[in-house]
């Protein structure tokens, strides 16, 4: 049981280290290629934000628990595997340079373990639809459209050029760093508890506190040493963004994924900043966009959920 243990928190936080790092040019891209704050302090700016957001625990850690898979169904095999997956899946994507989800990468391998282990009949199938399925799918759209109508009539009646636009986007990227601690870090505490509980270190579904800080700590580490990566594909690559843009981007981005917490949505943060800064682009022009750039992310967002299901399956077949 020790080794059970120990293996169920570090897989937990090494997946909420890859999340942090991975899912750093959700948080700091905008402002940097805005060149609103240097990267260092926009970096530094996001960590203290995601560590704050991360210790508010949210609805998404329920659904993650309980919201999913049927709890009985749930052994160690499927946690370390689910797991595993996840954290497979991030490093690739991220050696890669592509903008993918971590949320959907930690959801596509329990669902992926699970199945293997107790089958199709342990998987809330309708619940899976509605809280994963859709989202995936609309949640980009909506931010894209409503990123686009916000950001015609902000050029129609507002001076893009004030640079008022330049003291809101701290606000904004301050938000939006807040707001994806809020969602992502709950994914790791809920699988964590569950594996507590799978191996008998608790009675109970309920978040322990140490969990709680231990997954803040680890989600700003990685926020930190990050990198650039995809904060290049993020920030450089979609379009060219000036304090207005990544403000309009930004609040979008933060209001839907608080709403989503709100709701239980393990929403992924990743796929709601690209689809506003598509719809800031979109408003100067479809040639205003990278449209390359956004058909390789869209394949990669087609990719994770059944690509990390794969990966968790294999290994919980295996070991």
């Amino acid at each position: 049981m020790q080794i059970e243990f120990f293996f169920i928190i570090f897989l937990g936080l090494l997946f909420d280290y890859t999340n942090g790092f991975h899912d750093v040019a959700n948080v700091v891209a905008t402002s940097i290629a805005t060149k609103i704050l240097q990267p260092l302090r926009a970096i530094l700016l996001a960590a203290a934000l995601n560590f704050l957001g991360a210790t508010q625990v949210s609805a998404v850690a329920q659904t993650m628990m309980t919201g999913l898979v049927h709890p009985t169904a749930i052994s160690t095999n499927v946690i370390l595997s689910s797991l595993t997956g996840a954290v497979f899946w991030n490093f690739l994507t991220w050696y890669y340079k592509i903008p993918s989800s971590s949320s959907y990468a930690v959801v596509g391998g329990l669902i992926g373990a699970t199945w293997v282990k107790r089958g199709k009949e342990a998987i809330f199938l309708f619940s899976l639809l509605m809280k994963v399925l859709l989202p995936m799918i609309l949640a980009p759209l909506v931010g894209c459209l409503l990123s686009f109508i916000i950001m015609r009539l902000s050029l129609r009646f507002i001076d893009s050029t004030h640079k008022v636009f330049r003291y809101l986007q701290v606000g904004s990227a301050s938000l939006i760093a807040f707001s994806h601690g809020v969602n992502d870090a709950q994914k790791s505490m809920g699988i964590i508890t569950l594996g507590l509980v799978t191996i008998g270190w608790l009675d109970h579904l309920l978040i322990p506190n140490w969990v709680i800080l231990a997954c803040a700590v680890m989600m700003a580490f990685g926020t930190i040493f990050g990198g650039f990566r995809i904060i290049k594909t993020v920030g450089f690559k979609v379009t060219h963004l000036k304090p207005l843009q990544g403000f309009v981007a930004e609040c979008n981005a933060s209001c839907t994924i608080l709403l989503a917490s709100f709701l239980g949505v393990p929403l992924s943060s990743t796929q709601i900043i690209m689809g506003s800064i598509t719809g800031v682009g979109i408003a100067k022009g479809k040639e205003a966009v990278n449209w390359r750039t956004i058909r390789k992310t869209l394949l990669m967002w087609l990719l994770t959920l059944p690509g990390a299901a794969f990966v968790s399956g294999i290994l919980a077949w295996v070991f």
